[in-house]
C-alpha cells in the first residue's frame, strides 16, 4: 500500500502481489548477509538540522534531541559479493536513561517502504514508556536509498507538481496522461540509479541489511519493532535468520500473499470504507463543519468538490515560505486520505475545518491544508524507493488491460482511493529493474514462537485479513486485536491496553495469555470544545503525525 506522502501522489503502503502466492521462494541473496562482517560502529553527535527536527516534533514527548547520536554503517550494495562496492546506511541510537548496561537494543522501523526510520528511532524512544526507556536502547535506520544513507534515490523532483492531472475514473484520456507520466517517472529512477542501486533495493536486501545492523550493534539476538511495511520486513527476516530473532513485535501487518499488486487493490475497498465513516462523522457534526447533516449530503459536497477542482484549481501563495500552493483533485484526495489511518482529532477536525473554511471564501485555511508546491524541489526521494522496492520484490502485471479491468470493477463501488492509487504504483508497469521472487514468509526450520503482533480491526492501510494470514504463518506467534478501531498501527496510539502488552512483552518476555486477545477501540473524537467553522485553522501543521 502506499506510503501517504502530502506532497507525493496518493496513499500510504505499498502493497500488491501477483505471483506472492504459497509458491514464493527464497531470492537468490536471502540469508547472504552471514558471509559479511560489518565494521564496529562510531557513535558521535548527529547532524545539526537532523538535531532540530528532533527536537521539533518530539522533545514535547521527551528531550530525545539531547540524547540521539548518529553512527554510518558500511553495507555491500550485492550481498553475493561482500567485498564488492559498498553502500553507506545512517544509523542513530537514541540511549536507555537506566544505570548500567541496557537490556537490549531495539531496532526500529517505521515502514513504506521508503519511510526513513533514523528519525523513527528517537520518535520510538520518545513514545516509549519510563521504564522501557530505562532500559532499551532504540536503533533507527534510513534503509538503503533513503534519507540520510549514501546514495540516496532521487528521480523527477517535478512529479509531484500541482495540480497534478486528474486521476480520473480509468476514462481515455486520463489513461493517456498517466501512463506517459508513469513511464516517464521509471525512465527517469534508471537514469538516476548510478551504481546500479534499482537491482539490490529489494526487501531481501533490507533483511541482510538488518542482520548487518544486528551484528554491528552487537547484538547476540535481533530486538525489533516494526510498523507498516516494517512488519513485511521482520517476518521476512525472521523466516531468513529464525534462529537471530530476540523479541519482534509487528505493528499494522502486511499479508504476505497479497505482496504488492492484490494488496493495493485490498486497500482501495479498505481506506473507501473508512472515507465513508469519516463523511459520516463529520455529518454528526453538521453544526460545526456545515458540509451536510447525512452521511450522503457530505459525500456529495466532496465529490463534486473535487468536480470543481478537476475544472479550476485553488492557487495561493504562503506569506511565510513563498511557494504558490496548489489544490486540485489529486492533492485534495491524497491529503484528506490521512483521515482514514486514524481516529484522531487533529486530524478530523482539521480536515473537516478545512473544508468548512473554503465554503466561506477562505482559501488561506484550504490551501494551507490541502495545497501542495506547483514547482519543482519536492522531496521525492520515499516516493521513488517505494516503487523501487514494490516494483522489484515481486513481479506486477505487465498487461493494462488486467490493471483496467481489476480497478474498474472496485471503481464502480469504492472510488475514493482506487484510480489515484493505480498510478501511484503504475511505474512498476514500467520499472527499469528486473523483479525478484518474494520469500515465502513462515516457512522455514526453527521459526521463532514468541512473535506478538498488533492490529486493529478497520485498519485500511493493512488489512485485518493479512494480519491473520500472517498470524497463521507465523506459528506460535501471539495477536492483540484492537476491536472495531480504524487506526493503523496501535501501539503508543492512546490505548493503554496494548502498550501494556507492548511492555510487558519487551520487558519480561511474557505474551498474552491465548494466541488471540482482544482490547477494545478508542472512541471516536470530537471536535474540540467550543470549535466552530470560523475559529480554528491551521490544519496544515497536522501532516507532522501521519501514520508510517
Amino acid at each position: 500500500m502506499k506510503r501517504i506522502v502530502v506532497v507525493a501522489a496518493v496513499a500510504g503502503l505499498g502493497l500488491t502481489g501477483l505471483g506472492a502466492t504459497s509458491a514464493q521462494a527464497q531470492g537468490p541473496s536471502a540469508g547472504s548477509a552471514g558471509a559479511f562482517k560489518p565494521a564496529a560502529l562510531k557513535w558521535h553527535a548527529c547532524p545539526a538540522d537532523f538535531v532540530k527536527q528532533v527536537h521539533d516534533l518530539y522533545d514535547v514527548l521527551y528531550p530525545v534531541s539531547k540524547i540521539v547520536q548518529c553512527a554510518e554503517l558500511r553495507v555491500p550494495l550485492d550481498y553475493a559479493k561482500p567485498r564488492g562496492k559498498q553502500i553507506t546506511l545512517q544509523l542513530t541510537r537514541t540511549p536507555h536513561t537506566g544505570k548500567g548496561a541496557a537490556k537490549g537494543d531495539i531496532v526500529v522501523n517505521p515502514g513504506g517502504p521508503g519511510g526513513g526510520g533514523a528519525l523513527f528511532g528517537p520518535r520510538v524512544f520518545a513514545q516509549n514508556s519510563a521504564p522501557m526507556r530505562e532500559a532499551f536502547n532504540v536503533i533507527g535506520f534510513d534503509p538503503r536509498g533513503v534519507g540520510m544513507s549514501v546514495p540516496a534515490l532521487s528521480c523527477d523532483p517535478n512529479y509531484t507538481n500541482a495540480p497534478r492531472p486528474d486521476y480520473g475514473t480509468g476514462d481515455g484520456k486520463s489513461v493517456a496522461t498517466w501512463l506517459k507520466k508513469a513511464k516517464g517517472y521509471a525512465d527517469a529512477c534508471g537514469k538516476s540509479d548510478k551504481i546500479g542501486l534499482l537491482d539490490h533495493i529489494k526487501t531481501i536486501d533490507s533483511v541482510n541489511d538488518v542482520e548487518s545492523i544486528r551484528k554491528a550493534v552487537g547484538s547476540k539476538k535481533l530486538d525489533y519493532y516494526g510498523a507498516s511495511y516494517g512488519t513485511y520486513l521482520g517476518s521476512t527476516y525472521a523466516t531468513v535468520y529464525p534462529k537471530n530473532v530476540g523479541r519482534m513485535v509487528l505493528d499494522g501487518n502486511v499479508g504476505p500473499s497479497d505482496v504488492w499488486y492484490d494488496a493495493n487493490l485490498n486497500q482501495d475497498v479498505a481506506f473507501d470504507k473508512n472515507m465513508e465513516y469519516y463523511f459520516g462523522w463529520l455529518a454528526k457534526y453538521d453544526s460545526v463543519y456545515h458540509l451536510g447533516a447525512k452521511q450522503k449530503q457530505v459525500r456529495d459536497f466532496f465529490y463534486g468538490l473535487r468536480a470543481k477542482l478537476k475544472k479550476q484549481a485553488v492557487y495561493y501563495k504562503d506569506p511565510d515560505s513563498g511557494q504558490t500552493l496548489a489544490v486540485g483533485p489529486d492533492e485534495l484526495t491524497d491529503v484528506l486520505q490521512n483521515a482514514a489511518y486514524r481516529r484522531n482529532q487533529a486530524l478530523w477536525h482539521g480536515y473537516g475545518n478545512a473544508l468548512s473554511a473554503l465554503t466561506k471564501g477562505d482559501v488561506a485555511t484550504f490551501a494551507l491544508t490541502f495545497g501542495a508546491q506547483t514547482t519543482g524541489g519536492a522531496d521525492d526521494n520515499s516516493y521513488a524507493v517505494y516503487d523501487a522496492v514494490q516494483c522489484t520484490d515481486v513481479q506486477w502485471p505487465l498487461s493494462w488491460r488486467k490493471w483496467q479491468r481489476d480497478n474498474e470493477k472496485i471503481n464502480k463501488k469504492h472510488p475514493f482511493l482506487t484510480w489515484g492509487n493505480a498510478w501511484y504504483n503504475a511505474p512498476c508497469l514500467f520499472w527499469p529493474a528486473k523483479a525478484g521472487k518474494p520469500v515465502n514468509v513462515g516457512h522455514t526450520k526453527d521459526l521463532p514462537k514468541n512473535i506478538l503482533m498488533f492490529q486493529s480491526t478497520d485498519d485500511a492501510a493493512t488489512p485485518y485479513e493479512g494480519a491473520l494470514e500472517l498470524h497463521r504463518r507465523l506459528k506460535g506467534s501471539h495477536l492483540v486485536v484492537q476491536d472495531g478501531d480504524r487506526t493503523h498501527c496501535i501501539v503508543h496510539r492512546g490505548s493503554a491496553a496494548v502498550d501494556a502488552y507492548f511492555d510487558a512483552y519487551f520487558l519480561t518476555g511474557a505474551l498474552p495469555a491465548k494466541s488471540t486477545v482482544h482490547v477494545p477501540q478508542l472512541g471516536d473524537p470530537k471536535p474540540p470544545s467550543g470549535a466552530s467553522a470560523k475559529t480554528l485553522s491551521g490544519a496544515g501543521t497536522l501532516t507532522n503525525d501521519v501514520i508510517r
